[in-house]
């Protein structure tokens, strides 16, 4: 077993990212990707994968406690400081210092401050024009700005403290399930991944997101481990998988979902049937019986009665919308499903107002190149017979991304963000059982990620009628 991120792997995953964009850029120069852009790609590529293999090398034999330490203060600082910096940066971008074309950023932001600023009767005013699942994030922003002050920093600092914290959770969840080493790679994939790093220099709702989800997860695993109900376990739980509909409708209702499937199917120490059953009812119950509980289901069942429709909506109109891609309206779910752990590529050509997109390059590379390892372990835990020890994470995960294969959003990358940490578990237990055999697959799919990666380019471009 594999304990660390191989040299091999790194290496040729550089390689492979600067030989895409040289292709890419050679092919299609005349919209070729500003160099501000590909210093950002570069940068998000080359410290993920050589701190990935130097890091679980060297943090390998540390104490669980020195380790859970250094992880939470390396977390942290990587993104104070590129908090920091983008700040400086948006700004010289932007003259604001908000990300590239700040839409839900913007009013989150103008929003948060109605409680300190006009009194709590004036935002609850404003605040019951939004649906539940757009709440939360501005909840947070208001209360943390009524603490400390109409400070834009404030939030961002309590972004990079959220985000930090979940790479912790994610080495509590992964280690519980795939053992130490595992679970030590798998955090340290979540410390460096640029898309992680990345929503800690905004005011969007991402990072608590994704917090509440490991949360939850967290949670539940530590109920199903244990022989009686630990109530502090459930009452986290519970409050967690509320915060989920505060955040995303579709997010809360698959969560909650993978939890009673865990309940049913999980052969831990909870083993009583009754007892997981009974669990399973108090927590619907719970859920029912909320003061918003019923504009939570009608959330729900407007969510599921629409979202086929959407996605042919939402196609379209991106197809026909000024500086859209005319070819969007031939994708479907057909299209994304296959491909859905790996989306979305990465931007690797210039396109209008698509900067946001063209900053994360590698960081989707990134998450292109993970994606094979997160199926392969995800493919053995299925062949081994091993998937109900991990039933949690994983209809969490495969659950979430079928919704999205479905969904208006399949190929937006924030979209994906709640599923990444555990594509990115799943890919550290992959790698943990490569074996040399496995090797010439490893080139297979670098090869598979950079043709796609080519053909993306092509079909941003041809789309806007460019080539």
């Amino acid at each position: 077993m594999i304990s660390y991120f191989p040299n091999l792997i790194s290496r040729k995953a550089i390689a492979f990212y600067f030989i895409t964009l040289l292709i890419v850029s050679v092919v299609f120069f005349d919209n070729v990707l500003p160099f501000v852009w590909m210093l950002f790609g570069a940068a998000e590529v080359m410290l993920f994968f050589y701190f990935s293999n130097q890091l679980s090398k060297q943090w390998h034999d540390m104490p669980t406690s020195v380790f859970t330490k250094r992880l939470l203060w390396t977390s942290l600082g990587i993104r104070l400081v590129y908090m920091v910096f983008v700040y400086f940066f948006y700004d010289y971008m932007t003259g604001q210092p908000f990300m590239f074309h700040t839409g839900d950023e913007q009013l989150y932001y103008n929003l948060s401050g109605f409680w300190r600023e006009k009194g709590w009767e004036a935002f609850q005013n404003e605040m019951k024009w939004f649906p539940i699942s757009d709440s939360g994030e501005i909840y947070i922003m208001a209360f943390l700005n009524l603490l400390f002050g109409r400070w834009i920093l404030t939030t961002r600092i309590a972004h990079c403290l959220f985000s930090a914290l979940t790479c912790v959770l994610v080495y509590r969840i992964a280690k519980r399930h795939f053992g130490d080493g595992t679970g030590r790679m798998a955090a340290i994939f979540c410390m460096l991944m640029p898309n992680l790093v990345y929503y800690c220099g905004t005011h969007l709702k991402e990072v608590e997101m994704v917090f509440f989800t490991l949360l939850l997860v967290d949670s539940v695993d530590v109920l199903l481990g244990s022989s009686k109900l630990d109530w502090k376990s459930f009452l986290v739980a519970l409050g967690s998988s509320f915060a989920l509909f505060t955040f995303r409708t579709a997010l809360g209702a698959v969560g909650l979902i993978a939890v009673l499937v865990a309940l049913v199917l999980n052969r831990g120490q909870l083993t009583s049937k009754w007892k997981r059953i009974g669990l399973a009812v108090f927590v619907v119950a719970a859920m029912s019986m909320t003061t918003i509980g019923n504009r939570l289901w009608l959330e729900v069942s407007q969510m599921m009665d629409e979202g086929g429709q959407n996605q042919s909506v939402g196609m379209e109109y991106r197809s026909m919308r000024v500086g859209g891609n005319s070819l969007a309206k031939n994708a479907s779910a057909m299209v994304f499903a296959p491909v859905i752990f790996t989306l979305p590529f990465a931007s690797m050509v210039y396109t209008e107002n698509q900067e946001n997109q063209q900053m994360l390059n590698g960081g989707n590379f990134v998450k292109n190149v993970m994606s094979g390892f997160t199926i392969f372990g995800i493919v053995l835990l299925l062949l081994k017979g091993d998937w109900r020890k991990h039933v949690l994470p994983l209809t969490l995960t495969v659950g979430y991304l079928v919704v999205m294969a479905f969904s208006n959003f399949a190929h937006s990358e924030r979209f994906h963000q709640p599923a990444l940490p555990f594509e990115l578990m799943f890919a550290a237990y992959g790698i943990s059982q490569l074996q040399r055999k496995h090797v010439k697959w490893i080139d297979y799919w670098m090869i598979f990620v950079m043709a796609a990666n080519v053909g993306w380019a092509w079909f941003k471009l041809a789309g806007r009628g460019l080539v």
